[in-house]
């Protein structure tokens, strides 16, 4: 791929972000690839050198921030007319309650999610530490009462065994909500980008 076309893809995929900033990432992008082709590289391996062109638009939208894109999606492409200012104000009160019992579903959602993790790791931790206060107490029962020493120290060690399926579930779930958590924001960027919802 040539400079000029790595620049129009580079431009048709960022359509809907703010002018300024696509005018900025483009020079920017043109000053690399020719600085590359200073130092001898070719102009198609200038721009494969770059990196992948998914790469690029992901790390553009990461770095430009939420305001920025909504303002430019909400500006205006053409006036809305008086009785388009009186229908939006008198159904305000059926789409901002169905608004906000969207965002209360999904925040309790995640809430939710955030609990169950936190749940796992409390159950986890009680039978890690009933694990370990079981072959406490059953070493010493063992020389005090040999049968209910030893069977303390079994149902220690099946505590301790179902604690390591619970910690590596937990491990799990906390991983992948941390991702969700972390890929929101850039997920909300792409709809604010490629929909006009806000």
């Amino acid at each position: 791929m040539g400079k000029a076309e790595f620049l129009s893809e580079l431009r048709r995929r960022l359509f809907g972000l703010p002018e300024g900033e696509v005018a900025e990432r483009l020079g920017f992008y043109s000053e690399m690839i020719d600085d590359r082709m200073e130092e001898g590289l070719s102009e198609e391996e200038a721009v494969a050198a770059i990196g992948s062109m998914q790469e690029i638009y992901l790390d553009i939208v990461d770095d430009i921030p939420l305001s920025a894109i909504v303002r430019e999606r909400i500006k205006p492409y053409r006036r809305m007319s008086p009785w388009g200012i009186v229908a939006t104000v008198l159904s305000s009160p059926i789409w901002l309650s169905l608004l906000v019992a969207l965002l209360a579903v999904v925040v309790s959602l995640y809430a939710a999610a955030w609990s169950v993790v936190v749940s796992l790791l409390a159950v986890t931790l009680s039978l890690a530490v009933a694990c370990l206060g079981g072959v406490l107490g059953g070493l010493v029962l063992l020389f005090i009462v040999a049968p209910k020493g030893a069977m303390l120290l079994g149902a220690a060690l099946v505590s301790g065994s179902f604690s390591v399926p619970f910690f590596h579930l937990s491990r799990l779930l906390l991983k992948l909500l941390w991702r969700l958590t972390l890929a929101f924001p850039r997920w909300l960027k792409t709809v604010c980008i490629f929909r006009r919802i806000l």
